[in-house]
């Protein structure tokens, strides 16, 4: 995988034997595994010529340092590389999201900014973009993904590995919001209408559209 470190950060990861990355967006430090329980203990640590880079060695506590529940985030063989990467593809993002402030800024932040993405790639090459890719293929293939997203997120759950809930739920946002992105549709919209919802039944939301009691 890669992340960043700082001094105060490497200090910590000689002291603790495990790694702790500093978080550039959030601008505080991460312990890896924090909240995955994906720990790395650190074997050794080398620097490179020019100072300016480290190799850290270590023992991968939990089986996976990639969110997507890969050993390795290098998983993708360059021509079959998405030069447009899914959403939270590394694993500072990853723990990013796990840790997303009680406010919910974070995580509103992040979804408006793959929206804007995700608008970018209808004027993008196919050739280079997977979400180009889809939306020159139409609709019907973006429906397909959708489906086949949301029944990898039902198995990931039926398993009960919290890095492949994590990972599939990732990928279903992201094929779900290039669907909406196809109609003129943002998450804002979803979100407008799930605060109408707050506060109201379930039960009574679910009767007005049968038109049953």
């Amino acid at each position: 995988m890669l992340a960043w470190m700082n001094r105060e950060s490497l200090a910590l990861t000689l002291a603790e034997g495990r790694t702790v990355f500093w978080s550039r967006s959030r601008g505080e430090l991460w312990r890896k595994g924090e909240t995955s329980g994906n720990v790395q203990r650190v074997r050794d640590i080398r620097l490179d010529c020019d100072g300016d880079a480290l190799l850290v060695s270590v023992d991968q506590v939990g089986g996976a340092a990639c969110h997507t529940g890969r050993r390795s985030c290098f998983f993708q063989a360059l021509e079959e590389a998405d030069p447009d990467p899914e959403p939270e593809r590394t694993a500072e993002g990853a723990e990013c999201a796990a840790r997303t402030r009680a406010d919910g800024s974070l995580a509103a932040g992040a979804l408006e900014s793959l929206a804007r993405r995700l608008e970018a790639r209808k004027t993008a090459d196919p050739a280079t973009s997977w979400t180009a890719r889809l939306y020159a293929r139409g609709l019907d293939a973006i429906l397909r993904k959708v489906g086949e997203e949301a029944t990898e997120t039902v198995l990931a759950a039926k398993g009960g590995d919290r890095s492949r809930i994590v990972a599939e739920t990732a990928d279903l946002w992201y094929h779900t919001m290039v669907m909406l992105a196809n109609f003129g549709l943002g998450p804002e919209d979803v979100l407008e209408e799930l605060d109408r919802r707050a506060g109201r039944s379930g039960l009574a939301e679910k009767a007005g559209r049968t038109g049953s009691d």
